[in-house]
Order: structure tokens, then sequence, then C-alpha cells
């Protein structure tokens, strides 16, 4: 919440963790449950259409409800993102710099689209490395000015500290074993193009929006959703480690709007940029030839590992920059962070559910397939663009007939 920026944020919340089925307290609140129970009478009613309705009836229905999910999540998000600030309002010494930020991000990603040379790349890279440093200088400015000598996170008498160096060397870390797992298991060389970046912008869209359907939200950040990071996993799975890396960074960002829970530049990026970048590796299982024919298996696995890193991420923060909420509860600073963070596997689990359900359905698989096949394969896809997308190299009927007729056929293109 934006109320834990302000001044009191400097003192203890012990709230029992709110329950947004059956929250109507305010607004925001009441827009929440409604928006909940709402979004499942949807997904019941689209999984009963889905099954009732046959052939090319079928294919029409699920385009239109593709179009009618990313305009009901952004009706969602823009909604319940104006209610928060509404009701509790902003800081603009972390506010402004995270959204200029992210327009800059933004507005890179559409001149990289527009025009890709290593001038604009230069450029882009130069702006967003300005704003990043920016917005962490900010950050550092309001931890100096509220938080480093408020008595309580800093404390010589409790003994609570905020381990500033440990902080900046665990974000640095973990984001490198992020990025090096995001190469490791993703060895296409092929960057952002138009269409990756505009599937990359409706499923961080569709992963902010279904944040805000929360089952239920901790006193000190973090919530159990819908399914909320489903999207971000799915875009992985079908474009990448990589690409997806860098959604889950795009999407750490805004959820430090959303949900900001911010007291050092450093525990920042751990528990939002670095943590979502976690999960952009879920698709790193989705070339594995042994699990080729369980995608519902890749997915899973993918999806564990990246909650593992997401929880490392916010484990550390806990540890070593809300010290203070353990030495309250009289309990060991590493087994508190445990038990408070562990929400996270429970959030990864509803997505895990509603994943292995979607991927195995074999109308989704095929167009999935479409985007998760290796270099080589897609590239002949994309050159035959009526071809099975699940069939490596294979050839129109036209194509064929007309190769037999003119030649004998190449052993190697059997």
């Amino acid at each position: 919440m934006f109320s834990s920026l302000l001044a009191d944020s400097t003192q203890p919340v012990w709230d029992a963790p709110e329950w947004y089925p059956v929250l109507f307290d305010s607004p925001k609140n009441i827009a929440g449950s409604v928006f909940f129970w709402l979004t499942i009478a949807l997904v019941l009613a689209f999984v009963v259409c889905a099954v009732l309705i046959k052939g090319d009836a079928r294919k029409k229905f699920l385009k239109g409800a593709l179009i009618a999910a990313i305009v009901y999540a952004c009706a969602v998000g823009i909604t319940m993102l104006a209610l928060s600030f509404a009701e509790d309002g902003i800081v603009e010494m972390l506010f402004a710099p995270l959204i200029v930020l992210i327009a800059v991000v933004g507005g890179s990603a559409i001149a990289l689209v527009v025009k890709r040379s290593r001038t604009v790349l230069i450029i882009t890279g130069c702006l967003t490395g300005a704003a990043l440093i920016a917005t962490l200088v900010c950050m550092g400015v309001y931890y100096a000015q509220n938080i480093d000598a408020d008595g309580y996170y800093n404390s010589e008498e409790t003994g609570a500290q905020v381990n500033q160096l440990v902080l900046y060397v665990s974000a640095i870390l973990l984001l490198a074993v992020i990025i090096v797992s995001g190469f490791l298991f993703d060895k296409g060389k092929k960057g952002f193009d138009s269409k990756s970046i505009a599937y990359a912008a409706v499923c961080i869209a569709m992963s902010f929006a279904l944040s805000y359907i929360r089952i239920v939200k901790l006193p000190q950040g973090g919530s159990i959703t819908v399914a909320s990071l489903l999207p971000l996993m799915i875009y992985s799975y079908m474009f990448g480690t990589k690409k997806g890396v860098f959604a889950g960074l795009i999407y750490g960002i805004l959820q430090a709007i959303q949900d900001p829970w911010i007291i050092h530049p450093a525990q920042f990026l751990l528990d939002y940029p670095v943590a979502f970048a976690g999960i952009g590796v879920a698709g790193m299982f989705a070339h594995v030839k042994s699990l080729e024919k369980a995608p519902q298996v890749q997915f899973a696995l993918g999806a564990v590992v990246g909650s593992v890193l997401r929880f490392a991420a916010h484990l550390l923060s806990g540890v070593f920059a809300f010290s203070a909420y353990a030495i309250d509860k009289g309990m060991n600073t590493w087994l508190y962070s445990l038990a408070y963070n562990s929400f996270v596997f429970a959030d990864i689990a509803i997505a895990i559910v509603v994943g292995v359900l979607v991927f195995s359905s074999k109308a989704f698989m095929k167009q999935v397939r479409k985007f998760s096949m290796p270099a080589k394969t897609a590239h002949a896809s994309e050159e035959n663009a009526v071809a099975d997308p699940a069939d490596e190299g294979s050839e129109t009927v036209s194509e064929a007939a007309a190769a037999k007729d003119a030649a004998p056929a190449n052993p190697s293109d059997k």
C-alpha cells in the first residue's frame, strides 16, 4: 500500500492478513472483492463454453475470449490503480522516478521496434540506465531522511539493522544468477521484435491486473493472488527465458508502484525487479526433449524454479532489511523471514494448478509451439506459414506435390 511509504511507515504493523474476497470496508476493497468473484465467474463460464463449443466456432470463441480477457485485465488494472491512488496517496520522491523509469523503458522498447540499430540501442540503454540510477538515488535519499535514524529499522537498543552492504551484494549476485540462467536455457539469438514486445506488453498487463485479484494480503507486503504470475510464465515458455527475465524486471517495477513497501534502494531491487525477474526463467524446460510430450511438467518445473528464485530474493530482503519485524516478534530473523515469505509458494501453487490445466489444452499448445519451438524449426515455420507448427520442417500439401512432380525427393527433407 502507498501508505506504507509515508511518515508512519517506520512503525510496525501487526494487523492480521486481509482476506480480500470478503473485504468491503473501502471503495478499493469493495472493487477488489467484486473483481475477485467476477473473475471466478468469468473463468468458469469460459471453461464451460470452451468445452461445449466445437469446431470452427471454438476458434472464433477463443479469439474473442482472448480480446475480452485483455480488455477486462486493462479495466481491472486501471480501476484498482486509480482507487489505490485516491485512498492511499503517493510519495512523490519514490513514485515520480518509478513512473519515469517505466516510461523510459516503454519508450525504448517502441524505439527499438521502429528502428533497430546500434545507435538507437546505445541511446535507449543510456536513458534507461540513467532513469534507473535516478530512481535508486531518490530511494537512497528517502532512506537517509526517513529510515536511517528512525530508531526502529536501525536500533542499537533492539539490535535491528538495515545491512546495506549485504543487501547490495545479495541483489547483484542473485540478479547475476537469474540473468546467467536466462542465457543458459535460451540459446536463441533472435532479439525482441514487434510480436514479442506486443505479447510482453499484454502478458505484463494481464499479470498486473490479476495481481489485484487477491485472496489474502499480508501486513508487511506480499499477497496470494488468483494466478497473477501465470501470464508472465507463459510468456517465458513461449518466447524464451531471456525475454522472460526482461518482462519480469518490468513487471517488478510495476509491482513497486502497485504495492510498495520500500525502505532502501537495494531492498527495492530485491523485492521487486530481481524477485520477479526470477519468475522469468519459468520457461527454462520448454525445450527439454525428454519432456516434450509432457508440457505440463515442463511448465510446472520451470514455475517451481522461478518461485524459488523469487523466494530467495524476498528471504534476503526480509533478513537484511526488515530484521526489526522479527525482533518485535521475538523470533530468529532467518526463521521469521522464511515463514513470512512462504506465501510465495502458496501463490505459485495456484498458478501451477491453473497453468497445468491450460497446458493440457491441445489447441493452446498448438499456438504456443509456434513461438516456443527451437530457432531452426521456428524459421521453417515462418517460411511455411500454413504448415503444422507442431511438425518441424513440414511442407504444405501443394509444396509436397510440386516437389514430387519436379524431382526425386531429397532424403534430408524427410
